[in-house]
């Protein structure tokens, strides 16, 4: 998917949310420009929407992986990663 519009709803202190950050930086560097990071916290719609459910993958309005990676979803958006995901 090139170009695609990539948000990742976290909370800060998340340690959930920084594996996922963790994980997109090792395996996809180059898409990480196109990233939006959401702190959740900051909007409460946002905070009611997602509760304790962060990290939130998103690419162009539909939910990649929540939670914890899945790396055959990752793979389909991003393409192989660059290193072992």
């Amino acid at each position: 998917m090139s170009q695609a519009d990539l948000r990742l709803y976290y909370r800060e202190g998340c340690h959930l949310c920084e594996e996922m950050a963790a994980l997109l930086y090792r395996g996809w560097p180059d898409r990480l420009d196109q990233l939006r990071w959401i702190d959740v916290d900051r909007d409460p719609a946002l905070a009611a929407r997602y509760g304790l459910r962060v990290p939130v993958l998103v690419a162009d309005g539909a939910e990649v992986c929540d939670l914890a990676p899945d790396p055959v979803r990752l793979q389909a958006v991003f393409g192989a990663p660059r290193n072992p995901v």
